[in-house]
């Protein structure tokens, strides 16, 4: 079992910058992936970036390339979502999420269909960019 604690979110101005931590506890070691998703009132759950474990290979969703970075700190086992240039667009509630199945690379994580809802889930945290 895993459990994993979100942290960071918060409110700020367009522009802004915000980072995420992902608390990781339980048996970690058989995880192949983790990310960060979103979902917005009334939207579906979208995927924002993705990290394969062993080789830190990272996939971003095309609504946040060259704004946000993904990042693990292994001694530590946490994740975090350092999110820039932040627009209203991306006010959401914030999902850590993370996988035990057999992987080779993470973009299938982060494209998978919004009402998969295998793996470990954190319980979120609210980001809300104002204009």
């Amino acid at each position: 079992q895993v459990q994993l604690v979100e942290s960071g979110g918060g409110s700020v101005q367009a522009g802004g910058s915000l980072t995420l931590s992902c608390a990781a506890f339980g048996y970690t070691y058989s995880i192949y992936c983790m990310g960060w998703f979103r979902q917005a009132p009334g939207k579906e759950r979208e995927g924002v970036a993705s990290i394969y474990i062993g080789t830190n290979n990272t996939y971003y969703a095309d609504s946040v390339k060259g704004r946000f970075t993904i990042s693990q700190d292994n001694a530590k086992n946490t994740l975090y979502l350092q999110m820039n240039s932040l627009k209203p667009e991306d006010t959401a509630m914030y999902y850590c999420a993370a996988d035990e199945s057999f992987a080779l690379q993470c973009n299938w994580f982060l494209q998978r269909p919004s009402s998969s809802a295998s793996g470990y889930w954190g319980q979120g945290t609210q980001v809300t960019v104002s204009s």
